[in-house]
């Protein structure tokens, strides 16, 4: 095994990467592209390991345990800094912290190597940050931004950016990553039509049944929404369940996140609360709600994508599309989406998709409200 073999399908931009860690076009910033899943932070992590290695990542000391490899991939290498965000967006504080580090030489004789995850979600005052510090870099640093589109990222950057554009894996390639971890050939296959080509929601479909069974049920709205009380009820069930998934994500963290607090203010040990305490759980109770918030819509958002998904299938089988359905699965409730629609009626039901996502991603509307407004457009005739 080498850093690149978590990049699925994606051989022509590995090879690429591998050029320029031996020296062949290597710059001082990246902007690495492509749509969910397809692996653009594993990407620039793996560039960092190669970048890092003696063996440029692919060496025959890597798989046995090369130290630089070992720990860019753990997370826990000196010189290479991930900034990743669970919140709406990434504010300019956090990027002047990464310009400071990247002002430093770095600590080891190689790179300092800077990865912005989600570098659509940077501010404007964030942006203008991190501007200066690509236009004026140092020597050894490196800038690696991941963004889904090169319209994510103000064109003053991206100018200054060399550009990765990662692809969508397809099916087969998605299945066979699956399979050599351990999936048995039926559910790999699933998993892989299901994910449409996202990585990681592929692993979850594989390994975790209650993530099926969620998707299961948001991919059998579309052919039982056929009157109003049923079109409000799945808009509320999507929005439950959505919110139940993103509340039993963060739990955990929220209450982890409590007791380090209590711990570094001494709060168990005295038994009393100084005076600082109480500004600083304010501070963190605001940022674990806005990341709930996100998470939330995240998992909204993932359910709409297998909702469009059951549509574009009803639009093949309409059209007569070779291949195989996303939804091979539930192909029944996709044909008897096709009898009672046509393929213009499918695809503005996409489109009523995507302007709830965006009116809930980019204009704030309530998840609940933007949901039943989106289902009662969908709305399917009776039999």
């Amino acid at each position: 095994m080498t850093v690149w073999d978590t990049l699925v399908g994606q051989r022509p931009t590995v090879e690429a990467l591998q050029r320029a860690a031996a020296g062949q076009g290597m710059t001082h910033a990246w902007l690495f592209t492509g749509p969910p899943g397809s692996g653009r932070s594993n990407a620039a992590i793996a560039f960092s390991a190669a970048l890092q290695c003696p063996d440029r990542g692919s060496g025959p000391e890597c798989p046995s345990g090369c130290h630089a490899c070992h720990t860019v991939l753990a997370g826990s290498h000196a010189d290479v800094s991930v900034i990743r965000t669970q919140k709406l967006s990434i504010g300019v504080d956090e990027v002047r912290s990464l310009v400071r580090s990247a002002s430093l030489s770095p600590m080891g004789d190689r790179w300092q190597i800077l990865v912005v995850e989600d570098a659509d979600r940077l501010t404007d005052q964030a942006c203008n940050a991190l501007l200066k510090a690509i236009e004026e870099p140092n020597g050894r640093t490196v800038w690696m931004l991941c963004a889904p589109t090169v319209e994510d990222v103000l064109p003053t950057i991206r100018s200054r950016c060399r550009l990765v554009t990662l692809a969508t894996p397809t099916t087969v390639e998605v299945a066979g990553f699956l399979a050599a971890r351990g999936v048995e050939e039926p559910l790999a296959t699933y998993a892989a039509r299901a994910s449409q080509g996202h990585i990681g929601r592929a692993r979850a479909l594989a390994f975790d049944e209650a993530v099926r069974t969620r998707r299961q049920e948001v991919v059998s709205m579309p052919a039982r929404m056929t009157s109003l009380g049923r079109c409000m009820d799945a808009a509320s069930r999507l929005a439950s369940t959505a919110k139940d998934e993103a509340d039993a994500i963060t739990a955990e963290l929220d209450s982890q996140e409590k007791a380090d607090l209590d711990t570094a203010y001494g709060v168990v040990e005295r038994g009393r609360r100084p005076r600082e305490y109480g500004p600083a759980l304010a501070a963190l109770e605001k940022a674990q709600r806005t990341r709930a918030k996100r998470r939330h819509l995240d998992v909204v958002d993932r359910g709409l994508t297998d909702m469009v998904s059951v549509y574009r299938d009803a639009i093949a089988v309409a059209s007569g599309a070779p291949g195989a359905l996303v939804n091979e699965d539930i192909r029944d409730q996709v044909e008897s989406i096709v009898e009672t629609s046509t393929p213009e009626l499918n695809l503005r039901r996409i489109g009523w998709i995507f302007a709830a996502r965006e009116q809930m991603l980019e204009f704030n509307v309530p998840v609940a409200l933007a949901l039943e407004s989106m289902m009662v457009a969908l709305k399917a005739p009776q039999r």
